[in-house]
C-alpha cells in the first residue's frame, strides 16, 4: 500500500507515522488504561509493533527521548530494524537542552520540542531558549521542530522561529499553563472546536505539519478521523497515529488501509 513520503528539512520521512504515546503508557483516557498499555507493551511487543509498521510501509516512529525508548531502539536496530526515529524531548528532564542532547546522541532522524513544554513556555512568556535549541538540533545536521496543543504556539513560531516542521495536535486537551507534564489521571477534554481551529491554522503555516491526536485518543472512529484529516492534509504534511492492538491485533493493518483510502498519496 502506497503510504508516500514527505520532506522535513533535509530529510524524508514516511507520510504516515507510528506514534509512541501508547507504547509509553500514555492513553489520554484514565490511569487504568495507562497501566494496561504499560503491561501490554513489553519491549518484545514494541519491537514487534515497529516491525509490523515497517512491513506495512511506515518508515518513521515518533517517540520520547527517554532511556526506555532509546534502549528499545538500540535492541531493535541491533536486530536489523531500520525505522527512522523522530525524537520528542521529555519535560521531566533536568533541562530542555539536556533532553535535546540525549536525542542527538542516540541517533534521532529529527527532533522536536515537546508540545506541553511549548505550551507552558508560551503561557509564561519564556520562549527565549527555543531558537537556541532549534539551532542546536540543526547544527547536528537533522531537522528541528516544535509541537503544540495551543494554536497560539504556532502563531508565535511563524513570527519568531525558523523550524523545519511542526507537530500540530488536533486537541488542546489539557492546558499546560502551570506545568508542562501530563500526569496520569489529569482531567482532559476533546472538543471538536479545537480540531477545527487547529486545522484551519495549519493551512496558513509555512512549514510542514504532522497532524496528531487525530483519533482524539481513541474517542473517534478511525474511518471518520482519517476522512476528516484528508480534507486538511496539505501535500507535504504527515499524520501520526498511536495504536493499542491488545484486543484488536489487526488495528495497524486497518489504519494503514484507511489512510490509503482517504488520504492517498499526493504528488
Amino acid at each position: 500500500m502506497a503510504i508516500g513520503r514527505i520532506n522535513i528539512g533535509n530529510t524524508q520521512i514516511s507520510r504516515l507515522i507510528i506514534g509512541g504515546n501508547p507504547i509509553s503508557g500514555v492513553s489520554h483516557q484514565n490511569p487504568e488504561m495507562d497501566e494496561a498499555m504499560k503491561r501490554y507493551f513489553t519491549v518484545s511487543r514494541i519491537k514487534d509493533t515497529l516491525r509490523s509498521a515497517e512491513e506495512l510501509g511506515i518508515g518513521t516512529f515518533i517517540g520520547r527521548a527517554d532511556r526506555h525508548i532509546t534502549r528499545m531502539l538500540y535492541e531493535y536496530r541491533s536486530e536489523g530494524g531500520k525505522i527512522q526515529w523522530v525524537a520528542q524531548t521529555c519535560p521531566e528532564m533536568q533541562s530542555n537542552r539536556r533532553s535535546v542532547e540525549d536525542a542527538l546522541s542516540e541517533g534521532a532522524t529529527a527532533c522536536y520540542i515537546h508540545g506541553g513544554v511549548m505550551d507552558n513556555l508560551f503561557a509564561r512568556n519564556e520562549l527565549k531558549e527555543i531558537p537556541e535549541l532549534i539551532k542546536l538540533i540543526r547544527d547536528f545536521g537533522i531537522p528541528a521542530g516544535i509541537a503544540g496543543h495551543n494554536p497560539k504556539v504556532f502563531e508565535w513560531a511563524e513570527n519568531h522561529l525558523d523550524a523545519d516542521f511542526y507537530m500540530c495536535s488536533y486537541y488542546n486537551a489539557a492546558h499546560r499553563d502551570k506545568g508542562a507534564e501530563l500526569r496520569s489521571g489529569m482531567a482532559e477534554w476533546f472538543n471538536d472546536e479545537d480540531r477545527t481551529i487547529m486545522c484551519r491554522l495549519i493551512q496558513r503555516l509555512r512549514r510542514p505539519a504532522i497532524h496528531y491526536k487525530i483519533f482524539a485518543a481513541g474517542r473517534k472512529k478511525p474511518s471518520d478521523a482519517f476522512e476528516y484529516t484528508a480534507k486538511y492534509l496539505r501535500p507535504n504534511d504527515g499524520v501520526c497515529i498511536g495504536i493499542y492492538p491488545e484486543h484488536k491485533p489487526e488495528m495497524l493493518v486497518e489504519d494503514v488501509a484507511l489512510f490509503v483510502k482517504y488520504v492517498k498519496e499526493r504528488p
